[in-house]
C-alpha cells in the first residue's frame, strides 16, 4: 500500500503556553501568586483550545520549563512571576587618553661633501 503523505500539523490557535501562563498570571493579580487550576481555567476562557486535558499537560510541562528558566517562583502551591532584577548597569570604562607619539625631532641630514 503507498504510504500516506502526512498532512503538516495545523498551527494552534493560541500562543505558545509559557506565554498564556505568564499571561495569565499578570491577569489574575494574585497577592500570593496564582494556583495552577486559576492558570488553567483563565487559559481557557481567554484561548481556542481544542482538547483541554491536553492542555493540562501541555501547561504543567510549561511551567516546570518557566521554573527551571527561573521565569515563575514557586510560592505555597501557587506560582508568581520572578522579579526582573535590574540589569547591572556596566560601569563605564574610563578610557585611556591615547599614548600620544613623540616625534623624534628630525636630525637635519648630513650635507654631502663635493669631493
Amino acid at each position: 500500500a503507498p504510504a500516506k503523505a502526512k498532512k503538516p500539523a495545523a498551527k494552534p490557535l493560541h500562543p505558545p503556553f509559557a506565554v498564556m501562563i505568564v499571561a495569565a498570571i499578570k491577569a489574575l493579580k494574585e497577592r500570593g501568586g496564582s494556583s495552577r487550576q486559576a492558570i488553567m481555567k483563565f487559559i481557557l476562557a481567554n484561548n481556542k483550545i481544542a482538547d483541554a486535558d491536553k492542555a493540562k499537560v501541555r501547561a504543567k510541562l510549561a511551567i516546570r520549563k518557566l521554573l527551571a528558566a527561573k521565569k515563575l517562583v514557586p510560592v505555597k502551591g501557587s506560582f508568581k512571576l520572578a522579579k526582573e532584577e535590574p540589569k547591572p548597569k556596566k560601569a563605564k570604562k574610563a578610557k585611556k587618553p591615547a599614548a600620544k607619539k613623540v616625534k623624534k625631532a628630525k636630525k637635519p641630514a648630513a650635507k654631502k661633501v663635493k669631493k
